[in-house]
C-alpha cells in the first residue's frame, strides 16, 4: 500500500468516526438510569482501525475523531472528556490486543476500550469537579461499559471479518505486518 493510500484509508475511518459520532450525539440517551451514557458506536471504526493500521496511524484517527467532533458540536469539556476517555481506552485496547488472539479476543479488547474510556472521562470529571466522589458513578458505568463494549465488539468483529474478503484489506494487512 502506498502512502497515499494509506492516507487516504485513515481519512476515511476517520470520517466515519466523525459522522458515526454526530448520528450518535442525535440520538436520545439509550441508558435513562445512566446520564450521559453512550453506546460508543464510534469505537467500532477506532477498532476497525486498531485492527488494520499501525498504533501511530490509530492515534491518528482517534485524533482526527476527536477535534472534528468537537467543532461541529461540542464544547471545550467534551473534548476533553472525549479526549482522556479516548486516550485511556486506546492504551488499554493497544497494551490487551498485545496479549494475542489466543488470549484475548476482540470482543474482550473492545470492552477493555469501553470500560477504560468511563474510566478516562471519570478521571478527567473528578478533576474538574476537584471531587474524588464523582468515581462513585464508576460501577453504573462499567457495567454499562461492558454491555457496549461486547455489543461494539460483536460488530467490529463482524465489520473485520468481512472487510478481510475485501482486496484492498490484504494490502493493509501487508503494511501492518511490515511496520512493526
Amino acid at each position: 500500500m502506498t502512502k497515499n493510500q494509506r492516507l487516504v484509508y485513515i481519512a476515511l475511518l476517520a470520517a466515519q468516526a466523525v459522522i458515526i459520532s454526530l448520528l450518535e450525539r442525535a440520538i436520545p440517551f439509550p441508558f435513562a438510569f445512566a446520564p450521559g451514557a453512550k453506546l460508543g458506536l464510534a469505537n467500532i471504526i477506532t477498532i476497525m482501525a486498531l485492527y488494520t493500521l499501525s498504533p501511530k496511524d490509530v492515534t491518528k484517527v482517534i485524533a482526527t475523531r476527536i477535534i472534528l467532533a468537537t467543532l461541529l458540536g461540542g464544547t471545550i469539556s467534551s473534548f476533553m472528556y472525549s479526549a482522556s476517555g479516548a486516550l485511556l481506552s486506546f492504551l488499554g485496547m493497544w497494551a490487551v490486543k498485545q496479549l494475542g488472539p489466543k488470549r484475548i479476543s476482540l470482543i474482550g479488547v473492545s470492552t477493555t476500550g469501553a470500560i477504560l474510556h468511563n474510566v478516562g472521562q471519570l478521571v478527567t470529571a473528578s478533576w474538574i469537579a476537584q471531587t474524588w466522589t464523582v468515581l462513585l458513578y464508576l460501577p453504573v458505568l462499567t457495567f454499562i461499559g461492558i454491555l457496549s463494549g461486547i455489543a461494539i465488539g460483536i460488530a467490529a468483529n463482524y465489520l473485520l471479518t468481512h472487510v478481510e474478503k475485501l482486496h484492498y484489506y490484504r494490502y493493509l494487512h501487508e503494511y501492518q505486518l511490515t511496520t512493526r
